[in-house]
This record gives structure tokens, sequence and C-alpha cells, in this order.
């Protein structure tokens, strides 16, 4: 009896969301040291929304061991689909709830089973190569346990904000050719993701509003889906030239341009309909087969 009140009190004290969490698996995604390493500035810093800021926003920064945080939907639902999350944080800091933990939830309603990345930040290097290392190795790492995490490996997907919009799209762009030289085994497994999905995303073109050579996509980049609105400091055209890109290219590609949003919504409700984004996606996943269930 006294065992069960100390119980009950515990699940008072933390809540049940946070007995969750804790309980998630987490995965390293380099077996040691991560290749290209550089000293890290100060111990992993989770900090916590800013006082009176409109959208709150738990901000992780200091990051030097990437690890995958694993979210997994009930049995009845899962489809076999995995999708790794790429927060944003302009490649300063990772926006881990806004872009991370409250996607992955969302995706585990639609039967999809998701991982949040945690990677290398703050990345001063313009070609942002650790965070690409890390987001390679995770998808190569994700496909090599597709048994253990009950997914198909065909059907293995990458999302991204902002910049980590960038990196997403980096990854599928970037498949052929690593940005490390393989240690392992799980580096013979292909870095290729099957689907991306890009919000508000980064980087992609230069000063003129041309997409940047390195992003050129070819008819092996995977199929992708955006979302934009167009009063975005990130301007739309980040979005719009990459589409063009993969038209050209023969890739089917989705985009949703809203008419205000701003920046960095996430999936939370507004009084714009750019919230309403995570909807469409789900179509575009559901049209390309992505949630089919493995008889």
């Amino acid at each position: 009896m006294r065992i069960a009140a100390v119980v009950a009190a515990l699940l008072c004290f933390v809540g049940l969301n946070g007995l969750r969490a804790a309980e998630r698996r987490v995965i390293n995604v380099w077996p040691g040291m991560p290749p290209g390493a550089t000293k890290a500035t100060g111990p992993e810093e989770l900090r916590e929304p800013r006082p009176n800021e409109k959208a709150s926003v738990q901000r992780l920064t200091n990051v030097s061991q990437p690890t995958l945080t694993l979210y997994e939907p009930a049995d009845q639902q899962r489809n076999g689909a995995a999708v790794i999350i790429c927060p944003g944080g302009g490649y300063n800091i990772l926006a881990w709830d806004l872009e991370g933990t409250e996607v992955a939830e969302w995706l585990n309603t639609l039967g999809v089973t998701a991982l949040v990345l945690k990677y290398r930040v703050p990345d001063a290097d313009p070609q942002h190569v650790a965070p690409l290392m890390d987001a390679q190795r995770a998808v190569s790492l994700v496909r090599s346990q597709a048994s253990e995490l009950k997914i198909d490996s065909v059907r293995i997907g990458i999302l991204g904000f902002s910049a980590g919009g960038n990196l997403a799209g980096g990854a599928c762009l970037k498949h052929d050719s690593r940005a490390y030289d393989k240690i392992d085994a799980v580096d013979e497994v292909s870095c290729r993701p099957d689907f991306g999905v890009l919000i508000y995303a980064a980087y992609f073109i230069d000063d003129a509003g041309n997409l940047k050579p390195e992003y050129k996509p070819t008819d092996k980049s995977p199929p992708m889906f955006f979302a934009h609105a167009l009063n975005d400091g990130v301007k739309p055209e980040n979005s719009i030239a990459l589409l063009l890109g993969l038209k050209a290219a023969g890739v089917p590609a989705e985009l949703h341009l809203y008419d205000a949003g701003g920046h960095g919504f996430g999936l939370r409700k507004s009084e714009f309909p750019c919230h309403t984004w995570p909807d469409r996606c789900a179509e575009w996943m559901e049209h390309r087969g992505l949630f089919r269930r493995d008889k």
C-alpha cells in the first residue's frame, strides 16, 4: 500500500507525459566521437522559453553528441512509415518542442514512427557539413534498424523546419556523396531519404534569388512537400526555387504557399490558415502510398 502511494505521488508530481518522455528510447547517432567533431562551446543546454515571448519555445544548444529520440505510434495505428525530424534554429539552436517533439507526436497520430534528430549546433560553417554528417548517418542508422523499429526500409522520410529544412533538403539532395568517410556497417546502408518534407526552409537560394548549385536536384532526388508563408522573412523563394528544380528533374513535389503566417509557426494553431499545412502534408503522404500497411 505504501509503495502504491509513493507511485501515485510520483505520477502526480512529474505528470504522465513527463514520465513517458523520460522513458523514450534515445539512440546515439555515432558509435563514438562524431567525425569532424569540434570542441563544444560548453555543456549542452536546454533553454526554457523566454519571458513574455509570443510563441513559447524550448531552445536546445551546445550539442556535440547527436542523438535520435524515438516516438512510436500505437501498435494498432502503426503503418510502417518513419520520419526523421530536424528542428530549426538557424544552425545555432534547436527549437526542440515547437519543431521537434510536437511534430513527432503529430506523426504518431498518423501511425508514423518519428525520430527527433538532435544534430550538432551551433555550427558556424557556411556549408554546415557537421549537421549534414549527422543527418546522413541518421538515415542510414534508422534504415539499418528497420526490422527492430518495425518500419519499412523504403518508407523513411526526413522533415525539417527553417535551418532544419535546409538540412533535410541537403540530406535529400546530397545522398549520393557522404560528407564523411564510412566508419562501420551502418554506413554501407543507403542514406537517401525516401521523401522529404520542408517547412519554411532556408538557405537554398543566393542573393539573386537563384537556387544554389549544390542544391540542384537530379532525377534520383526523392519526392518533396513544401509549405511557406509569403510574408516570411526567410523568403518563400527558397521553397519555390527548389520546387522548380525538382520539376525540371522530373521529381514529384508539392508546394503550399500561404498569404500570411510569418516564420516559425510550427504546428500550433493560429489566426492564419498556415497552421493547416499538417493536414495537407498528411494528404500528400497518403496519396504517395506512404501510409500503406504491410500485410
